[in-house]
């Protein structure tokens, strides 16, 4: 191969150029010896050296720079291009401030962000080691109710009624029923054991939820944990808050929840959290923490519940009122069905299981289904207003367990008659009501039924509202006559009346009839409800001694005290009345109403002592008394109270119907039970065609007859008078004796 086509040549040649390229640019170098000339005559270029020279070694691995063309410029290098595009700003004078602005602002953000983030944190730490070291031991967190319970007992011992806030303590999430503690997790927190106290995940789709259905971000539903909601019961550990005050949710409280929730998984093993949750969450009823609540809807431990029984209870945490069983059973147990498939979907239940749980859904407890002595159970927790009793009962900070007389026999019995009679003797729609009281003759109260339940209505009628009594108020007339000396034949003439009231002008009473039916004895003119006897016989005897046997026989309220109160123109509760009439059972003794036998707090002691009333303070002769209930009982035989009557029983008894028929009345006894029944409409309506010989009768029959089912009928304590003599052969009736002796007395003559 030639030497000028060698590629060792045309390496040193292209070396050469460069050399002469770098370091003699711009000047034209001749060479002072030709080249030798080819073949062609043409000059051959000599060999370059072999070796590279040192300007070789300098520009070694270089791009070659092209020779620049004649009249062009070189070509600028890519080097300095760029760096002038760099430097060269962009965009025009509009945008180039808007971009700076942008660039610094994201470059404050960043700043505060990551520096906010460390602070925040430090104060979240510091926030939620305070907590911590407040939080106290387990056991001291699982009881956070304001006041005690009352469990109320009958008089057979079994519970029938629950008051305050009702609370077990001893449920833990390690023992309870394992269906329960699913059923609570599924519902409330399925991610209970994988969080540390908060979901924000869970936050975010509440607050999504609540916006989308128009309600503000914090309202409805909450997307709080388990430990969350364990925070708001526990208030953040003020406990100087009220439970509505700790339940507000504004956006303070919930950023408070966040290291109080962190403080509590610090403090606490996930089940020791779920056992304060277990033991403190509201489920209606006044029943706080699981442990009640079974007990009072389902009669039995939460250890022991099945899978529709915890569905139910779980069910409850969302609107414990709403949702509460022994409101409306129906809706419970379809928002148990909703958990139950919840507890599927989540692998708590398998299908065959929750097929079984929603075909066989939780029901009451008898005690729980029945509902009975609500109106009962009210007025004993009053107390008669007497507050150092109600320190126990309404107002206790114990757990109290309460012994009464209540019979549930006797207020099933009560309460039937009631609806019996309405439906088929009142018209439908009705607004009328009616209210019954059943007691024994010492004043131990067995049943009270405080009225109709008409849309919500849960006012006692039987204990806190008074009426006018009417003629069922006589009695008390005729036994001040009985214990003056009078008997049951003395005569009396039912004759028109005048009596001249100092202040008001002449008052004339007037029977229900409005006839006379001239002379006739005490016993007919009670047994016919004779208005003007009545009033004469008030007026013999003396008003204030008619009011004082009212008085003595326990009637509390206020008594009238002119003429008009021989015919029950004073407002008396039915309880007053019928603990009257039981003391005129009780021969002539002074009965009390009374419904608690024991009171005990939850460790066994009694704070006072509760003795059982013996016979009261005597208020009529024995003889009087006899008197009193024979004539009671010709009232029934062959009187205004016919109605009452029933099977071989002696009854005695008394109606009352006050002027314009706003209320009527029965009250009456047999040798057992002494029951009495008010009617009337509660904004003083007048009764259309009832008096107190019909409807209250008739409620009192229908009562007293169940009550007395199966019983031998035993005779009334009463005492027959001496046969009276033939009313031709009385010469002198009682006013005209009275009017003569006075005149004697004042003409010096003696008889």
């Amino acid at each position: 191969m030639p030497i000028a086509e060698s590629g060792l040549y045309k390496a040193g040649r292209i070396r050469y150029g460069r050399q002469n390229n770098n370091e003699h640019t711009g000047s034209r170098m001749a060479s002072k010896k030709k080249p030798p000339k080819g073949r062609a005559g043409k000059a051959t270029p000599a060999p370059p050296p072999l070796v590279a020279s040192r300007a070789d070694k300098v520009v070694k691995n270089k791009p070659t720079a092209k020779k620049a063309s004649p009249g062009k410029a070189a070509p600028k290098k890519p080097a300095a291009r760029k760096a002038r595009r760099k430097a060269a700003p962009k965009g025009n004078f509009i945008t180039r401030p808007i971009r700076w602005l942008f660039r610094l602002m994201f470059k404050i953000i960043w700043w505060v962000t990551w520096r906010g983030a460390i602070v925040g944190s430090l104060v979240l730490a510091l926030w939620t080691g305070y907590y911590y070291v407040q939080l106290p031991p387990l056991e001291d967190q699982l009881d956070g109710r304001s006041r005690g319970s009352v469990r109320l007992l009958d008089r057979y011992g079994e519970v029938f009624a629950w008051r305050g806030e009702q609370f077990d303590g001893s449920l833990r999430a390690q023992t309870v029923s394992p269906f329960l503690k699913n059923a609570v997790i599924a519902t409330e927190d399925k991610r209970f054991y994988s969080h540390f106290g908060i979901s924000p995940r869970g936050i975010a789709s509440a607050i999504r939820i609540n916006l989308r259905e128009g309600r503000g971000p914090l309202s409805g539903n909450g997307g709080s944990t388990i430990t969350q909601q364990v925070a708001k019961l526990l208030c953040l550990g003020d406990t100087g808050k009220t439970e509505a005050e700790c339940r507000r949710q504004t956006l303070w409280r919930k950023l408070q929840e966040v290291p109080f929730s962190f403080a509590l998984e610090l403090k606490y093993a996930k089940d020791d959290i779920l056992s304060i949750y277990l033991n403190r969450a509201y489920l209606g009823a006044g029943a706080y923490g699981f442990e009640a609540a079974a007990q009072r809807y389902f009669g039995k431990s939460a250890r022991d519940l099945t899978p529709s029984e915890s569905a139910m209870l779980a069910g409850l945490l969302t609107a414990p009122s709403h949702f509460a069983p022994t409101r409306n059973l129906k809706r419970a147990q379809g928002r148990a069905s909703v958990v139950i498939g919840l507890m599927q979907e989540q692998g708590y239940l398998t299908r065959v299981e929750a097929d079984i749980a929603r075909a066989n859904p939780a029901t009451l407890s008898q005690s729980a289904k029945t509902l009975i002595g609500g109106d009962f159970a009210d007025w004993v927790m009053a107390m008669g207003g007497d507050e150092v009793m109600q320190a126990f009962t309404r107002d206790t900070a114990e757990d109290v367990t309460i012994l009464t007389s209540f019979d549930p026999d006797i207020q099933r019995a009560a309460e039937a008659a009631l609806e019996h009679v309405f439906a088929t003797k009142v018209s439908a729609g009705s607004k009328a009501q009616a209210a019954i009281v059943v007691m024994s003759p010492d004043g131990a109260v067995r049943a009270v039924v405080g009225g109709r339940n008409i849309e919500g209505d849960y006012f006692n009628r039987a204990t806190q509202a008074r009426r006018q009594t009417g003629s069922s108020f006589k009695p008390f007339v005729y036994a001040a006559a009985l214990e003056s000396g009078w008997t049951p034949n003395a005569v009396v003439e039912d004759a028109p009346l005048t009596i001249d009231i100092p202040g008001s002008g002449p008052w004339s009473p007037q029977n229900y009839d409005r006839k006379y039916h001239g002379l006739m004895t005490l016993t007919e003119a009670m047994a016919k409800s004779i208005n003007t006897v009545a009033v004469r016989v008030s007026e013999e005897v003396g008003r204030e001694r008619v009011r004082a046997m009212a008085m003595d026989f326990g009637i509390t309220s206020e008594i009238a005290t002119g003429p008009a109160v021989a015919l029950g123109v004073s407002e008396v509760s039915l309880l007053e009345m019928t603990g009257a009439y039981a003391g005129f059972l009780n021969g002539g003794r002074l009965s009390k109403p009374f419904g608690m036998l024991d009171l005990t707090l939850s460790d066994g002691s009694r704070p006072f002592n509760i003795s059982r009333p013996s016979q009261g303070r005597r208020v009529l002769s024995e003889l009087a008394d006899g008197y009193l209930v024979y004539m009671l009982n010709q009232v029934v035989e062959t009187g205004s109270g016919h109605r009452a009557r029933f099977g071989d029983w002696q009854i005695g008894g008394k109606t009352g119907t006050t002027q314009g028929a706003k209320d009527a009345w029965f009250l009456g006894f047999t040798a057992d039970y002494v029951a009495g029944v008010w009617m009337g409409y509660d904004d003083n309506t007048p009764l259309t065609g009832v008096t107190g010989s019909g409807l209250p009768a008739q409620i009192w029959k229908e009562t007293m007859q169940q009550v007395h089912e199966g019983r031998t009928p035993r005779p009334l304590p009463m005492i027959l008078p001496p046969e009276p003599r033939p009313i031709e052969q009385v010469d002198t009736p009682v006013q005209e004796q009275r009017a003569r002796t006075i005149l004697d007395i004042l003409l010096g003559r003696n008889r």
